[in-house]
């Protein structure tokens, strides 16, 4: 199976138009089917704005087939009944996920069928890490609309996708000593208020009470040395975490 990275330039959807004229090396027999848009896909997400612009979109200017719901084990369910799917979108935070063990699932009911993480808030690093769990992509959720339906091509034809900016931040955040001092959870929560977030907001992006935000925020200033969130979220900047 070969590596497909986005690059966010007009190279990017010429090499689209090459894999849609030869096929991508390792894919099956139907790919050019999948890449000229037969595509089955499930996207499980319980954010409804989020859930619904993707869908329509892969649908209106993709030709896809769509599948929606909203949390880890109703797209267990939706697998098990009309499954496998071309690909298989999974939110990195919605309920049931429990971290990557919720991909771990859907890759098994699945049959082979790529499963792709979403995510809005997760990490750098949780992308290589997902891709060593044996997703096929992950996905941030500001990635525009174009670039998006090109990485779903890429996914469902068998293609390997991870922003290429986003290995590049994983890279750098991998090197700094400070990243070493904190736990998975405390970086996700840094990422939320590198992004000024509330602990609200990145309680609902966690599926975490408020309360345990708290509690993480209070610890990651005593690690990072600042006197409070937002010292903290600009040490981190500074250090090129995030």
């Amino acid at each position: 199976m070969s590596y497909a990275y986005a690059t966010f330039d007009p190279n990017f959807n010429a090499e689209v138009d090459r894999l849609e004229t030869f096929g991508p090396v390792g894919s099956t027999s139907n790919s050019e089917n999948r890449l000229n848009g037969n595509m089955r896909i499930l996207l499980a997400d319980d954010h409804d704005m989020v859930r619904d612009t993707i869908s329509a979109y892969l649908t209106s200017e993709g030709g896809a087939e769509i599948t929606t719901t909203t949390d880890l084990p109703r797209a267990l369910k939706e697998i098990e009944g009309s499954g496998p799917y071309d690909l298989v979108l999974l939110d990195y935070n919605m309920p049931g996920m429990n971290g990557l063990d919720g991909l771990q699932r859907a890759l098994k009911a699945n049959g082979g069928g790529g499963v792709a993480i979403l995510s809005g808030s997760a990490p750098t690093r949780t992308a290589q890490e997902a891709l060593d769990a044996g997703a096929i992509g992950f996905i941030p959720k500001t990635m525009g609309a174009q670039s998006l339906l090109n990485a779903v091509r890429f996914m469902s034809a068998g293609e390997i996708y991870v922003p290429v900016e986003l290995m590049r931040q994983e890279a750098a955040a991998s090197a700094h000593p400070l990243i070493a001092q904190l736990s998975p959870r405390e970086v996700e929560v840094l990422s939320g208020l590198c992004r000024g977030q509330s602990n609200k907001e990145i309680a609902r992006d966690l599926n975490l009470q408020e309360v345990t935000i708290k509690l993480h925020v209070r610890t990651l200033c005593r690690k990072l040395d600042a006197k409070n969130r937002t010292q903290a979220a600009m040490t981190a900047k500074e250090a090129g975490l995030f």
